[in-house]
């Protein structure tokens, strides 16, 4: 195997995803900490990607960033094409590792201690001084978990990376869009070498939410 340009595309598409799902899925999940009634609606809305086929989920991208679509021809009018583009596959990733990053974060914040944010406002702190100061210290241990998970997900995206960024050798073919097309080709060597570093970086993801896991609060929390 002489050509790393997968595994190249993979770390950057999996690092652009991970940003994206870290700041928004975050956000996110303190935001719909915060809501009473509809928050289980949120919440499946939210965590669907997770559940979905990734093929499914790729398929309502490509609808929804096609150049047949409202959104697709806007992106289009401004340079930012999604089809068949490292942004597409950026995009796909991002949206299926983001579930991972929201039910970490959020999980994290249901165990804080609940007399901090009680102590905070008591205090005078506003809702962004609370969030940076207190939320994001406190659950560190799991939005990093978090941050792992999304990462090793975004990694190993194949379904939704193929229906919208297609599988371009140097441009968008990712590690394990390159284990399809060698053993599409009958190159069931290079296949396995392609499977074996997956299989390694996604061992490493685990031990390292393993290693968070154990820093997390043991306190539980209903809610903000």
């Amino acid at each position: 195997m002489e050509d790393w340009t997968p595994l190249w595309i993979s770390v950057q598409v999996a690092f652009c995803a991970t940003v994206c799902s870290v700041f928004f899925g975050t956000l996110l999940a303190y935001g719909v900490m915060k809501l009473k009634r509809l928050r289980p609606a949120a919440d499946v809305v939210l965590t669907l990607p997770l559940v979905l086929p990734p093929t499914v989920v790729g398929f309502f991208l490509l609808v929804l960033l096609g150049k047949n679509s409202v959104v697709g021809q806007f992106f289009n009018s401004i340079g930012l094409s999604f089809i068949f583009s490292m942004r597409g596959a950026v995009a796909a990733a991002f949206v299926v590792s983001f579930p991972l990053m929201y039910r970490s974060a959020r999980g994290a914040m249901e165990q804080m201690d609940r007399q901090l944010l009680y102590a905070a406002r008591t205090l005078g702190a506003g809702e962004g001084k609370i969030f940076l100061r207190v939320i994001l210290p406190n659950c560190r241990s799991g939005i990093f978990a978090g941050t792992i998970l999304a990462f090793a997900r975004a990694m190993g995206e194949f379904g939704a990376t193929i229906m919208l960024a297609g599988n371009i050798p140097g441009k968008t073919q990712t590690m394990a869009l390159a284990v399809y097309t060698a053993v599409q080709s009958g190159n069931r060597e290079e296949a396995f070498q392609w499977a074996v570093i997956i299989v390694i970086l996604s061992a490493a993801a685990i031990l390292g939410v393993n290693f968070f896991e154990r820093g997390k609060n043991t306190g539980k929390d209903e809610g903000f």
